[in-house]
């Protein structure tokens, strides 16, 4: 994933706060139990989230105990028991991420020399889950043929991602999956797609490569696009949240949803207020634990 899916903290419970903090450490776990030690540092807090929303939706109870680990051998620290859901949830993590070095390299972006720490663990996925490989491989493959082509419509740039998220899930939640679910991980999926164009627009201009809101608005920075298109780009999104909402309110949950509510109707405008704006730390820096 990208890492830009968080919560808003103001308006966070610490009960929610523990929670998703045992969820990250977790989801650390079972990304080594899938796909391998080395995957696990591909791991962002999207994936927290993540896991209290699959594992909500398909009536999964998250076990948290006290676990020591490598990076914090000295104190034990709470973290979500690795369980089938959560596997299988890393072995999607994986699977992006090697993908998402894999285009790097393919753009000339130093950061894609990385894709062999992955290599192992997409394999290893490859063979548990092909389901999951063959849905992203897809995908992708299409979102890559639209950026070949210099597409400048938005919502066709998006769809790729926006249905990948929705595939995804449908083979994650299975029975447990409706229009709902489809709905807002579809959403979910165009989000990150547009938000990664907001991140990357100025450098994506700089470097040549394609970026669907630089071809949409013809503008060089960021900036000048936002002021010349504030008005779209705000139905853009707040369309998209109207339909998050939709969608949530008709998605069938099993245990309380604070958390995702919260990274859902705050958190996810928030980073998108952020990132259109340059406010409140723009961009793909991680939180710590």
């Amino acid at each position: 994933m990208f890492g830009y899916i968080h919560p808003e903290r103001p308006h966070m419970f610490v009960k929610d706060e523990m929670l998703y903090k045992a969820l990250y450490c977790g989801m650390c776990k079972s990304i080594k139990e899938g796909s391998g030690a080395m995957a696990r540092t591909a791991l962002t807090y999207d994936m927290a989230f993540m896991s209290a929303l699959v594992h909500n939706l398909k009536n999964c109870d998250v076990v948290v105990k006290k676990c020591r680990c490598a990076l914090h051998p000295l104190k034990r620290r709470y973290m979500a028991i690795p369980d089938e859901t959560s596997v299988l949830l890393g072995c999607v993590n994986t699977v992006l991420a090697y993908y998402k070095l894999l285009d790097d390299k393919s753009d000339g972006d130093k950061k894609g020399l990385f894709s062999f720490l992955y290599k192992r663990g997409y394999k290893r996925v490859v063979k548990k889950h092909p389901e999951v490989a063959a849905i992203i491989s897809e995908q992708l493959s299409l979102q890559g043929a639209l950026e070949k082509a210099g597409c400048t419509v938005i919502d066709e740039a998006c769809e790729p991602t926006a249905r990948m998220m929705q595939k995804l899930s449908a083979y994650i939640l299975g029975d447990k999956a409706d229009e709902h679910t489809d709905g807002l991980f579809y959403d979910i999926g165009k989000w990150i797609y547009l938000a990664d164009a907001l991140d990357d627009y100025d450098k994506d201009v700089k470097k040549g490569r394609y970026n669907v809101l630089y071809n949409a608005f013809s503008l060089p920075a960021k900036q000048q696009a936002v002021q010349a298109n504030g008005e779209e780009i705000n139905f853009i999104f707040n369309s998209l949240f109207a339909d998050m909402r939709e969608h949530l309110a008709n998605v069938k949950f099993h245990f309380n949803h604070d958390l995702t509510d919260n990274i859902i109707l705050l958190g996810i405008p928030a980073k998108t207020r952020s990132l259109v704006y340059d406010r409140c730390g723009e961009g793909k820096k991680q939180e710590k634990v």
